[in-house]
């Protein structure tokens, strides 16, 4: 339980310590948007000077004093630079499950949708060849079965015929020519 209340109090802390350097910080912040403003203020001023003493005529020539408002402006546009770097970033956090990594991501699309596509169809296409060869090859030995066995029944139907008399032989025929009828 105290673990907890410290925990808190250290928490509170922390964040109070913050908010007093943010605060610190802007109204540094403030102070040189003040200074930049005033210096643009009095630049704008002697501008209005000068376009009315040139309009009125008067040829007073007065050396201004360019390098002191370059240096001025200088510092105002660092000081500017520096309060844009220095402003807190948004943390921002995703949870993405990604197939591919960001960057290069037209490469890798490339290698999956080309040489892995190109894979694929050349795999299916051997295997598909593969099945046709071993449908081919048994369809081959189904047809040499059949002749092996139709070459004896021929043979066995030769030497019968050839082995017994008339009355078997013409018994034989008779059946010969009813099992083309039957067809």
């Amino acid at each position: 339980m105290e673990t907890n209340t410290n925990k808190d109090h250290i928490e509170q802390e922390i964040l109070q310590l913050v908010l007093e350097e943010f605060t610190q910080e802007q109204k540094t912040n403030n102070q040189h948007i003040e200074a930049l403003v005033i210096a643009v203020n009095s630049l704008g001023n002697k501008i209005d000077v000068f376009i009315k003493e040139h309009k009125s005529g008067k040829n007073v020539l007065k050396p201004l004093d360019i390098k002191s408002i370059e240096a001025i402006l200088q510092k105002g546009f660092l000081d500017i630079k520096f309060m844009i770097g220095r402003q807190p970033k948004s943390i921002i956090r995703k949870f993405q499950i990604l197939l591919f990594p960001e960057q290069d991501a037209k490469l890798f699309y490339k290698i999956v949708f080309g040489r892995w596509f190109l894979w694929l169809v050349i795999m299916v296409a051997l295997s598909n060849l593969y099945n046709w060869g071993i449908h081919y090859n048994n369809n081959n030995k189904e047809i040499e079965m059949q002749q092996i066995q139709n070459d004896r029944i021929r043979k066995a139907w030769e030497y019968m015929y050839i082995n017994n008399d008339k009355e078997i032989k013409k018994l034989m025929e008779k059946a010969y020519v009813n099992s083309e009828e039957s067809k």
